[in-house]
């Protein structure tokens, strides 16, 4: 078959894929796939507004979560390409408040910082009906002091606080805003004229055809925006911080930055491709993440860089496979459970490449159950795991909590026993012993662990 009557077969697969899961599955969202820029399947369906029933469009606006760490990345690579940055230098040339002097701005864009995770630290620190910003990031870093989590370049580990220093140094190197530095230095030169930086919350203003994000809350039995949900609150309070998330666009925009990436309108063809390389940490070792950019080799598929993203209200993914030259972006304002996008993500990857696909499965439907929060008391206490992380349960305002990591998670009770997570793909078993007390939990968070009750 040629080109075209190939692109034409596997339009037809997309169109029953994306029927299936408008129809069946409440998709919410918008998809496009795409061949050496060309649109083979375009998509989009359900709604803007959930109380309006405003349809959503191919030119519909979703927030992209940490897909916005793409432009974050390239932003800050402009500006080294101009002499205005370096990658070796240390973030305190920048940012001379902050006690993290050998933490370089290679560090940041490539997760190997170490820097603790500025979100646990508002979580304990911050005055909820505030909005915080970059600065108040940088405050906070500065005031507590933290520890860094493992000496640069020693290990990988993902840092949205990494990304919220890189844009507020790029704002530093360039004398602009984060939100203007990307608006003339990328979003007008490539016409993206519907992406944005935007901060709904902290600086509303009126976008038309903006997709709001929705959270299933299982105490009312149906979908909220995230303001209103305990687990997803911090919506609000995190709302003017920038760099990690907060971008805004579409799947056509999204196209035209794809595109952009093939091209020299940005970045000479050579540094771009510095952003597709693998980590090598201090060891030696690599780890597969470059620049603002997940990295996978595939068979029969070739090299994908990539990104997705999550935040309450939205799953977003952008997978470009640049030894083919195809492009897959994937948004939606309805998230129905992490495995569900993942399925997805890999029917309409290996549509594209011609390979046998299965329709994704929505995961069970988990229901909260009401039982005597006077149960509680034989699971409150701490536990360890095997790898001598300590789990705390405790009770507060007659719901059951687990922390670990600083995070403090409430747990939903679907039995007597087992509880699981509204927030993070998350269910906690309980074993009871003979003295009516937990003794054991048994943790399934992607894999299943165990954790033993300590006396402390």
């Amino acid at each position: 078959m040629d080109r075209i009557e190939t692109n034409s077969v596997k339009a037809e697969k997309l169109k029953q894929l994306f029927t299936v899961l408008a129809e069946e599955q409440g998709f919410s969202g918008a998809v496009l796939v795409a061949e050496k820029g060309e649109v083979i399947y375009k998509d989009a369906c359900g709604y803007l507004n959930m109380e309006s029933k405003a349809p959503i469009t191919a030119d519909s606006m979703f927030e992209l979560a940490s897909v916005s760490k793409t432009f974050t990345s390239v932003a800050t690579m402009m500006l080294i390409e101009q002499g205005k940055l370096r990658y070796d230098d240390t973030i305190d040339i920048y940012l001379p408040v902050l006690p993290y002097k050998h933490i370089t701005i290679k560090n940041l864009l490539n997760h190997t910082s170490g820097l603790p995770d500025y979100e646990t630290l508002f979580l304990e620190h911050w005055d909820r009906t505030k909005i915080a910003t970059n600065d108040d990031v940088i405050a906070l870093l500065a005031k507590y002091k933290q520890d860094v989590l493992f000496q640069p370049n020693e290990k990988w580990h993902y840092s949205n606080t990494g990304y919220v220093l890189l844009a507020s140094i790029i704002e530093v190197a360039s004398g602009r805003s984060f939100a203007e530095f990307l608006e003339k230095n990328i979003f007008e030169p490539l016409q993206m004229t519907r992406t944005t930086v935007y901060n709904r919350r902290y600086a509303p203003r009126r976008i038309p055809n903006y997709a709001y994000g929705y959270v299933y809350s299982y105490e009312q039995n149906q979908y909220v925006l995230p303001d209103n949900y305990e687990e997803t609150n911090y919506v609000y309070w995190l709302d003017g911080i920038q760099g990690d998330g907060t971008v805004n666009s579409t799947i056509e925009d999204l196209l035209k930055w794809d595109r952009a990436l093939y091209t020299e309108k940005l970045l000479p063809k050579e540094i771009v491709k510095e952003a597709f390389q693998s980590t090598i940490l201090s060891d030696g070792s690599s780890f597969p993440y470059g620049y603002g950019w997940g990295i996978e080799e595939k068979e029969n598929i070739g090299k994908e860089v990539s990104h997705g993203g999550a935040w309450p209200g939205y799953e977003t993914s952008l997978s470009r496979y640049i030894d083919k030259d195809r492009t897959i972006i994937y948004l939606t304002n309805k998230p129905q459970g992490f495995s569900w996008f993942l399925e997805i993500l890999a029917a309409l990857e290996n549509i594209a490449f011609d390979l046998d696909y299965t329709f994704p499965q929505l995961p069970p439907k988990r229901e909260m159950v009401t039982i005597n929060p006077e149960i509680y008391t034989k699971y409150v206490g701490v536990y360890v795991e095997g790898d001598g992380e300590k789990l705390s349960i405790f009770v507060e305002e007659k719901w059951l909590y687990v922390k670990a990591n600083g995070q403090k998670i409430r747990l939903l009770p679907s039995s007597e026993t087992t509880f699981f997570s509204a927030q993070v793909p998350l269910e906690i078993e309980f074993v009871v012993g003979k003295e009516e007390k937990a003794n054991e939990m048994i943790i399934t968070a992607g894999e299943v662990s165990k954790a033993t009750r300590i006396q402390e």
